[in-house]
């Protein structure tokens, strides 16, 4: 299993034999195991990863694996532990969209457009009937939209630059860019 921590950096296109893909570049800084987790001990097994975050912060991350021996605390993890066409899954937080409508957050079609139709253009409608007399759990109302984790699965990785420390997947990962993403490869 090969995993690390990285920084999204933004989209772009990249050309090759294949033609045009659009890709989203990975800065992985050299990752440090710092703590390592044991059947034995913890009840399972795990490597904790750092990196820096910024200048002041760092971030940890914790990956499930089936044996901890190949790996001592102080061991780096970079780029190189990808290869061309390993299939990735990454996951991370999501753009956060503040208070949103119906018509936003849930896709409703909102009231009819028509002449005598006013102000009901973007609104829910009806919420409940007169029985239970509350409005049911669960119900698809306005709210916050955004800014939970996400994980996009069956990303392959089609440019590795391991002096630089970026890699390069095909198709689109969940947040803004700067932000720390998990990359996952179960190969």
């Amino acid at each position: 299993m090969k995993f690390a921590l990285g920084k999204k950096l933004g989209m772009t296109t990249i050309y090759d034999d294949a033609g045009a893909q659009n890709v989203t570049l990975i800065a992985i800084t050299p990752n440090t195991v710092d703590v390592l987790r044991t059947a034995e001990k913890d009840g399972y097994s795990a490597v904790r990863v750092t990196t820096p975050r910024t200048a002041k912060k760092s971030c940890h991350r914790e990956f499930r694996v089936g044996d901890t021996s190949a790996y001592t605390t102080d061991t780096a993890i970079g780029a190189d532990v990808f290869s061309v066409g390993d299939i990735v899954r990454v996951s991370g937080i999501t753009k956060a969209k503040g208070f949103q409508g119906v018509v936003k957050r849930h896709g409703f079609g909102g009231g009819p457009k028509s002449h005598g139709h006013r102000h009901v253009l973007r609104q829910a409608g009806s919420i409940g009937s007169a029985f239970p007399q509350h409005v049911m759990k669960g119900k698809r109302m306005a709210g916050r939209m955004g800014g939970v984790r996400a994980t996009s699965r069956g990303l392959r990785v089609v440019h590795v630059d391991a002096q630089a420390g970026t890699i390069a997947v095909k198709g689109s990962v969940p947040g803004v860019a700067g932000r720390i993403v998990e990359i996952v490869s179960l190969a």
